[in-house]
């Protein structure tokens, strides 16, 4: 125990140094790029990132795969149920073999999945990269799907599911995403639902596995201390015998429209022994491509992007009716929302919502002024750096930009993008980006208790949270 906390002290002491460094350059130079890189792709057509840095002792591996919960089909959570199952034991490790050796080292194993891809990613000191590669490759290509592992993984699922519907909070989401996307592929809940997770089997994981675990249509970043031309022949060795003969499957994106609406409506869910409500209020987003991304987040973070927006010093500072309260723009590949959250007392959530919509339209008719939008533009990219700071960061950033179809733009131009906002640009995006027409609120409270007062936002509709089988 002694040494790994003594490993651990020092691997912190030397990312808090990279860290200061990273921020020193930014400040320097006044924005912060891309640091360089090597892409190319191997025969069996997986795509590699390397990035060699040398400022501290540790190596990142993040890879992606194409097999989110949009792959789901009838099968909800079964992406996140075969993500969990890599960890489960390979030909040559068992679970406990792999957790127990990672651990010994002090390293870190995890895998996930999220709505458009899963990944699994390992941290690791530079000295050990010989020895935990090796692990981490046959995780990726040559997983078990253990039974008794899966068994186990299953029923802690359930449990969770049924856990979740008592936290309205962190389940909205998922409601949210229904209510909007409907039958898109989008607005399947990525965590499953109880009768469908309780109907799932090792070979729908093995099944699942080999149809969209595919080299050609995956990648692998790699980032630290290491030397490029010997981890380019690694990365040949462990991975370059990854052959598959399944043909890719279709992509269910391709001829799915996003939804559009031509009134308001809400949905109220029903948890009749809530003393608080949480609500989402929100719309069409954008792609995670757009061009005008970055400025949309301009103006999304003094709108209710940071502590200091318009929505918290209104609900939260001055009401006093909440905690706190954010917007965001959730940008995927083919679309995405735009929505405001938050909770407050029962009895408060028409004030609530009036504020809330009293300032996206105060957002509409008054736009920015020239000083609020020079402090979001600082702020903005005063952030920017810090999300990058690490290598384990900039590994994840460069899977990112496989996924989406980025390039380094995203990064090197990203101050001009900023600097190039003026208030009659500000106006221009509040009025492509920001829906104010045709809402839809999503609400889990007591329904006896805010049906009356919440009825006039939109058609309305309602269901019972425990009958939505989470």
């Amino acid at each position: 125990m002694a040494n790994r906390t003594a490993r651990y002290t020092a691997a912190l002491a030397a990312v808090l140094l990279l860290a200061a460094s990273v921020a020193a350059a930014a400040q320097e130079t006044g924005k912060f790029v891309m640091p360089q890189y090597e892409k190319y792709v191997l025969d069996n057509g997986l795509t590699v990132y390397l990035m060699e840095q040398h400022e501290v002792p540790l190596v990142y591996l993040t890879s992606l795969f194409p097999a989110g919960a949009i792959y789901d089909g009838d099968k909800s959570g079964l992406a996140q149920l075969t993500a969990d199952g890599l960890l489960f034991g390979t030909e040559s490790y068992s679970k406990e073999d792999i957790e127990g050796t990672f651990d010994f080292h002090g390293a870190g194993i995890s895998s996930s999945a999220s709505l458009e891809s899963a990944s699994l990613g390992i941290s690791c000191a530079a000295k050990d990269v010989d020895k935990l590669f090796p692990i981490a490759a046959e995780v990726i290509i040559r997983p078990t799907f253990v039974a008794e592992e899966f068994t186990k993984r299953q029923q802690r699922r359930l449990a969770e599911l049924m856990q979740a519907r008592e936290q309205p909070r962190g389940i909205i989401g998922t409601f949210f995403d229904s209510f909007v996307y409907g039958d898109h592929p989008y607005g399947n809940p990525a965590i499953g639902t109880r009768a469908a997770v309780e109907a799932l089997t090792v070979g729908d994981l093995e099944d699942f596995y080999a149809t969209h675990y595919l080299p050609s249509k995956s990648a692998i970043a790699v980032a630290g201390d290491f030397d490029t031309a010997e981890m380019k022949a690694r990365i040949a060795s462990l991975f370059g015998g990854w052959q598959t003969e399944v043909a890719a499957p279709a992509d269910p994106l391709a001829g799915a429209a996003i939804p559009e609406f031509d009134k308001a409506r809400l949905l109220l869910v029903n948890k009749g022994d809530a003393t608080e409500t949480a609500f989402m209020i929100g719309g069409p987003g954008i792609k995670r491509d757009n061009p005008d991304y970055v400025q949309v987040m301009v103006i999304n973070t003094l709108f209710g992007g940071r502590f200091t927006s318009w929505l918290n010093d209104e609900l939260r500072v001055n009401a006093g009716l909440t905690y706190g309260v954010r917007s965001r723009f959730d940008a995927l590949g083919n679309g995405g929302t735009f929505y405001i959250s938050s909770f407050t007392r029962n009895e408060s959530i028409g004030e609530a919502l009036d504020i809330c919509l009293r300032l996206l339209d105060k957002l509409h008719n008054e736009g920015v002024d020239q000083k609020t939008l020079d402090s979001a533009k600082a702020y903005v990219k005063g952030q920017f750096p810090t999300g990058y700071e690490t290598a384990g960061q900039l590994a994840g950033l460069m899977t990112t930009m496989f996924l989406y179809g980025l390039d380094d733009g995203m990064i090197n131009d990203f101050n001009a993008a900023v600097d190039s906002m003026t208030v009659e640009r500000a106006r221009e995006i509040i009025a492509n980006y920001f829906p104010r027409e045709n809402l839809q609120f999503v609400l889990i409270g007591k329904a006896d208790a805010v049906r009356d007062i919440v009825g006039k936002y939109g058609e309305l509709s309602e269901k019972e949270i425990k009958a939505e089988g989470f």
